[in-house]
């Protein structure tokens, strides 16, 4: 196979969540540490720094990889899921893992992956770390898929464990309460390793409170303790508490004596993150007059701030170009849109991709009104059409959304 044959493989025979939604959701760790066993357990040859968290979890990891290379050190980042193309899932030092190596790991532990009936998720996972090893790697900062107690991820032992915030995401996985899903996301808190929590609420502090001290883990709230924060490309609003997180995470490290990484690298990490790591999707802009900006934030926790940023921007009109998957909880979602706005409704071009004319009939319930596209970048277009030069067009409500068009 080459390699977009191998992807088809990857995406169509193997359960895959990005595509398939919930019968790709597996619930226990057996088939991962099989897979670990079988490759010689590489997860335990690697330093790494485990994230988790329902929003914030990428520019997080991304920026501590970018501040890490500014040290001079090859860095590994495992993030998901990809915008473009399944190797931006796999990188070192921003560039990713080549074609061959993935072509290479499939095909030669294809007959395993079909006997023991591994999920994208498994197998991607087991490739990162496999590939991270045989390129000698300093340090691997890997991002958790979902949840975190039984993500594929969760079977390393890392320097620091970083969570960033809790919001209501996936809860026909991880639980309908911000309690259960904090439980969920402290499941990557080990023995005697610190942690770092970005936000936290009342009963979600108590939760990371017990697990630490079930674990007996230093436990650090990036919030209260970072005061002034450097800054960063990243432009959106909910980047602060990120890089809250991001320098107390390396406040942490700097106790460890294991990575030596200067005031500097932090500040130049900050600022070269885009750069150092291809990260691409947060509060980007990709065009003036009209100004274009398209986001991932995809559930209310991440929406209700980037909603906030575009009301406080200065525009003649705005012009929502909006697409979601069909496990979204839109009497949740939609509400948080505001009304005075142009619609374009559009259907994401995934399997899970919600139809348009649904999300555009239940917006109407909510106010909101717009005409229905026929793909995302019709409607991108249609937007870029109608608009002025001082008008602002916002793209997003899926992460498959923002993907088409960057």
């Amino acid at each position: 196979m080459n390699y977009q044959e191998t992807l088809r493989w990857m995406f169509t025979q193997l359960p895959m969540y990005q595509y398939q939604g919930a019968s790709a959701y597996k619930k226990d760790l057996t088939n991962t540490i099989l897979l670990a066993n079988y490759l010689g357990n590489p997860e335990k040859k690697l330093k790494t720094i485990h994230v988790a968290g329902t929003n914030g979890k990428g520019s997080t990891s991304s920026m501590i990889a970018s501040v890490l290379q500014e040290a001079g050190y090859r860095v590994g980042l495992y993030t998901s899921p990809h915008l473009k193309d399944f190797r931006e899932r796999i990188k070192i030092n921003g560039q990713e893992i080549e074609e061959t190596f993935v072509v290479d790991f499939i095909k030669n532990h294809q007959f395993f992956f079909e006997q023991n009936s591994l999920s994208f998720f498994e197998m991607t996972v087991g490739l990162t770390f496999d590939y991270f090893v045989k390129e000698e790697i300093d340090i691997a900062i890997i991002e958790v898929g979902m949840g975190g107690r039984l993500d594929s991820t969760n079977i390393i032992t890392p320097l620091v464990s970083v969570i960033t915030n809790i919001g209501l995401d996936h809860t026909q996985f991880l639980g309908n309460t911000l309690k259960a899903i904090a439980g969920e996301k402290a499941g990557i808190i080990k023995p005697n390793i610190p942690v770092v929590i970005g936000e936290y609420t009342v009963e979600t502090k108590e939760v990371f409170l017990n697990k630490a001290e079930e674990c007996k883990s230093k436990i650090y709230f990036a919030g209260d303790l970072i005061q002034e924060i450097y800054p960063s490309i990243l432009l959106g609003d909910y980047q602060v508490q990120n890089i809250k997180t991001v320098m107390q995470t390396f406040e942490v490290l700097k106790l460890q004596n294991e990575f030596v990484v200067s005031e500097q690298n932090i500040k130049d990490g900050l600022m070269n993150v885009v750069k150092n790591t291809g990260l691409l999707g947060r509060w980007q802009q990709i065009k003036t007059n009209p100004k274009v900006i398209c986001d991932t934030a995809h559930n209310s926790h991440g929406l209700k701030i980037v909603i906030n940023q575009i009301l406080n921007q200065k525009f003649e009109k705005l012009h929502i170009v909006l697409g979601v998957v069909n496990d979204k909880d839109l009497n949740d979602f939609l509400p948080l849109f505001p009304k005075e706005a142009t619609y374009y409704f559009c259907r994401p071009n995934i399997p899970r991709g919600l139809d348009g004319t649904i999300l555009q009939q239940k917006a109407f319930e909510f106010g909101l009104k717009g005409n229905l596209y026929n793909s995302v970048s019709e409607a991108y277009q249609s937007a870029l059409e109608k608009a002025s030069g001082n008008d602002f067009i916002y793209i997003g409500g899926s992460t498959f959304v923002v993907a088409e068009i960057v």
